[in-house]
């Protein structure tokens, strides 16, 4: 909980929270990703310095208002997805993009390591045609160079972004020894390992 000094010191330095605790910056950016269970690909972005917070939601899928029970449970059309609030200035959409491959398994449909259904698919939602243009390129150049056969991966245009509930929000922060059994017991780690290399 931030104490109401603090929020005074956020407020005068032009932060703002938005749904889900998202907190946002003036003249930040925003870029959508699907990367399997929104818990991890959350605790990953959040390492990238530039990233200003992530928030983990549901996103490209029909149903309004979805809720973590229904996603999870498939036939809602939506995935499991996170929304990286960044500073331009510090890190920019490419180097967000190229960071994002290397923390997921593109050569898998509809999966995500342990988990699978379309709502772990992977995927990176473009919200303007500059943005567009670097994933398709990013994944152009992975298939160019040999490093994949195929990547399933989705690139297509965002939608409407969900927030998902509040206990869902930085779960590796507040419930880290069940985060840590969940992301172990997954193997997500020694799969990127096997695929990217060592970090």
């Amino acid at each position: 909980m931030i104490r109401p000094s603090s929020l005074a010191v956020f407020l005068a330095l032009g932060f703002s929270f938005g749904p889900g605790n998202a907190v946002s910056v003036e003249n930040s950016a925003t870029a959508i990703f699907a990367g399997g269970c929104f818990w991890c690909i959350e605790a990953d972005m959040e390492k990238l310095p530039g990233v200003i917070a992530a928030e983990s939601g549901y996103t490209a899928g029909k149903k309004l208002n979805p809720t973590y029970e229904q996603v999870s449970a498939g036939g809602t059309g939506h995935t499991e997805a996170i929304r990286v609030t960044y500073d331009p200035a510090k890190v920019n959409y490419s180097q967000l993009v190229e960071y994002f491959w290397r923390h997921i398994d593109p050569t898998v449909k509809d999966k995500q390591f342990c988990d699978s259904g379309s709502q772990y698919r992977s995927g990176i939602y473009w919200q303007n045609d500059d943005e567009r243009k670097v994933a398709e390129s990013s994944r152009d150049t992975l298939l160019a160079n040999g490093k994949f056969k195929t990547i399933h991966t989705e690139i297509v245009a965002a939608t409407k972004f969900y927030p998902a509930e509040d206990y869902h929000q930085d779960y590796y922060k507040k419930n880290p020894i069940r985060y840590t059994y969940y992301r172990q017991g997954c193997g997500r780690d020694q799969r990127v390992e096997e695929l990217w290399g060592k970090k």
